[in-house]
């Protein structure tokens, strides 16, 4: 990740204005990288998604070199439930006593470690074999301590944001929409190689709607799960 540090946006000892800073994790099996986000404030440091399992040590590595010890978190914020998103909330909860905020739709995810919980059936032998080879065992499961709905603001918890359903991907997916016009989007949106939507969709007719919804949130960039950030306006769809 980019050798930014929270250190760095401080001016006469306060913070500057809200940034993000992103934290890049493998995926298992040469599957790629994951994406993790750090929203930080006046108010807080905010952690939007939290990698892979098992890879709790390199999370807490790049926390450290950003200057920003779990202890410091003032909350976790799921995207959605698949198991690169929230492999590490429940280390987090538990070693540091963090909540944990997310749809409830996708709820069923975490706590039964199961990310076919509300999905379409997949082909019997991936819903075998995915659990197997991640390992999300009963150690990486939890309840959120905190559900988020659609239009939901933050400002309560100190983040001046806004949560906006976009289910299509799996049906609790949500983006966090930051007043200053950034969307944190989970995996509905990808970057890997040009800005589309995601390979992996549950449902496509409902991830239109959801696109469609987000062109009238006047966004500027999408920060995606996986990939780089991106200028909305480039965006075109090709499914």
């Amino acid at each position: 990740m980019e050798a930014e540090t929270l250190s760095g946006f401080m001016q006469e000892g306060e913070l500057m204005n809200q940034k993000i800073l992103k934290i890049t994790l493998p995926m298992p099996l040469g599957m790629g990288t994951v994406n993790c986000y750090l929203v930080l404030n006046q108010n807080g440091i905010f952690l939007i998604d939290t990698g892979g399992p098992n890879n709790e040590k390199m999370l807490m590595q790049e926390l450290e070199k950003v200057d920003c010890p779990p202890e410091k978190l003032s909350l976790i914020i799921i995207t959605h439930g698949d198991f690169d998103h929230i492999g590490n909330a429940a280390f987090l909860k538990n070693k540091y006593g963090l909540k944990i905020a997310m749809h409830p739709e996708d709820s069923g995810m975490a706590e039964q470690g199961n990310m076919f919980f509300n999905r379409k059936s997949p082909n019997f032998l991936v819903k075998i074999l995915v659990p197997l080879f991640i390992g999300f065992g009963k150690s990486r499961r939890f309840s959120p301590d905190i559900f988020l709905q659609n239009g939901n603001t933050l400002s309560s918890y100190g983040l001046e944001a806004r949560v906006i359903s976009i289910p299509g991907h799996s049906k609790g997916s949500i983006g966090i929409r930051l007043e200053s016009g950034e969307l944190i989007s989970g995996d509905l949106l990808d970057n890997t190689k040009e800005p589309a939507f995601t390979l992996l969709m549950d449902d496509q007719i409902v991830a239109n709607n959801s696109l469609m919804r987000l062109k009238h949130e006047g966004i500027v960039t999408v920060y995606p799960g996986h990939g780089e950030p991106f200028d909305f306006s480039v965006f075109k769809p090709k499914n």
